[in-house]
């Protein structure tokens, strides 16, 4: 098993994550590493990443707008307003603060499904009040990634919906039969993983004051001058200006919810904003570079985790990692409960992504579920819990993305040290023994 390429390659990535090589080396250097293991040239492995992007281009491109967009709502000076009103509520009371930001977002996956979209813009002008509180950013990335997670693993409404209905279609397309209302009773347990998980994190590892860090040399210049528009507070008066902010979010959330597409929602937003003079049209290469500058980086992590996963589809180690499970457990529901969580952390951790592997994990597991006896719940508790320990702590899903991109618009966040391994240990660690339980339970 530890011959295998997707082990092995994951192992590469992480490795490289913890001692501070930038994501994005880690998994192009991970990527290759599997093809090179399995067989593959190091040039067809590349080619075969390169053909692969493809999968999150829609994404990576509306991640660029939605940091143009955030941009420009901090330039109209509205975020300003919301951060005097949030100093004055929430100074010296950090846990409501926290939890408070572990709620909106929580809303973002139901409610007001807009994923990630609202972390741009409502993070960055709240630094200076974290910093103020010295509430540590690490209590905050906890929060948002819960609030990102939580509902759709729990709720079938909104993205729970979408990704309870995969599990579903997928075990029934695979050979067993499975309604809706099963798969929410078995994503029950998982959901109570997450409470457990956040309630320490904010309760007990999270709770005293941190001081803000400090950004040196180059790197301050050129974070301060990125996030200067969104980060600093201002006294500001409410304006028309501000009425036309309101207007450009409330018509990119309604064009996003009718085309269900980000980038028209984003492109939307800045169009009102553009042609209601909020922002001048010569500021469109400020507000380009400064967008491009805070989400970027995200943008370019998800196509490249895009490859690696099709490398990693097209080593076809992935199925020998669960011949080689099964060989080893037997046919203890257990321990091919355990194997099966580690192997769906595998797979999960290197593609970063819950939803894009329910299909390989289903295609994975329900023959071993046909064929040990594990119940249909227990399945879907399974299959559900393994796709979700990839959202939490993978450096390449957009539940780390996202909440890095709106903590470390000032520079002072780092995404793996401040949002993976916090993320990793508080929710990985009782999903995996919630999963196991399950197995158990159902």
């Amino acid at each position: 098993m530890f011959t295998n390429a997707v082990v092995i390659s994951v192992i590469v990535m992480v490795v490289l994550s913890l001692v501070r090589i930038n994501v994005l080396f880690a998994l192009i250097i991970a990527a290759l590493t599997a093809g090179v293991v399995s067989g593959m040239g190091i040039v067809e492995s590349a080619s075969i990443m390169i053909g692969g992007m493809g999968g999150q281009s829609e994404t990576a491109l509306s991640y660029i707008l939605l940091g143009i967009f955030a941009v420009m709502i901090g330039m109209s000076g509205i975020t300003h307003i919301l951060v005097n009103k949030m100093l004055a509520v929430f100074s010296g009371r950090k846990l409501v603060l926290a939890f408070s930001i572990a709620i909106i977002a929580c809303f973002s996956q139901n409610i007001v499904p807009v994923h990630i979209a609202f972390i741009p813009i409502l993070i960055p002008p709240l630094l200076v009040l974290f910093d103020k509180i010295k509430l540590d950013r690490r209590a905050v990335a906890s929060a948002l990634t819960f609030g990102l997670k939580f509902p759709y693993i729990t709720i079938p409404v909104g993205f729970g919906l979408i990704f309870q209905g995969i599990v579903v279609d997928e075990m029934n397309d695979n050979g067993i039969d499975i309604a809706l209302g099963q798969v929410t009773k078995a994503m029950m347990l998982p959901g109570a993983a997450m409470i457990v998980g956040l309630l320490f994190a904010l309760l007990i590892t999270y709770r005293k004051d941190r001081a803000p860090k400090e950004v040196e040399g180059d790197q301050k210049l050129t974070d301060i001058d990125m996030a200067e528009s969104i980060t600093d507070v201002k006294k500001v008066s409410f304006n028309l200006g501000h009425v036309f902010t309101i207007l450009a979010i409330i018509a990119a959330l309604i064009i996003q919810l009718v085309t269900e597409s980000l980038v028209l929602g984003a492109l939307a937003g800045i169009i009102v904003m553009f042609a209601t003079r909020v922002v001048e049209f010569y500021k469109g290469d400020k507000v380009v570079n400064e967008g491009v500058g805070m989400m970027g980086m995200i943008a370019f992590v998800m196509l490249i985790a895009s490859g690696y996963a099709s490398v990693l589809k097209e080593t076809g180690h992935i199925d020998e990692l669960v011949e080689a499970t099964i060989g080893i457990v037997g046919d203890s529901h257990f321990l091919i409960g355990l194997f099966l969580l580690l192997v769906g952390l595998l797979i999960t951790m290197g593609i970063g992504t819950s939803f894009g592997t329910i299909p390989i994990l289903a295609a994975l597991y329900v023959p071993i579920f046909i064929a040990t006896g594990i119940s249909p719940v227990a399945g879907a508790a399974l299959i559900g819990t393994a796709a979700a320990l990839g959202d939490a702590g993978s450096p390449a899903s957009d539940s780390t993305l996202g909440p890095t991109s709106g903590l470390n618009a000032d520079g002072k966040h780092h995404h793996i040290w401040d949002t993976c391994v916090p993320t990793f240990l508080h929710y990985n660690i009782p999903l995996f023994l919630f999963g196991l339980l399950a197995v158990i339970i159902f």
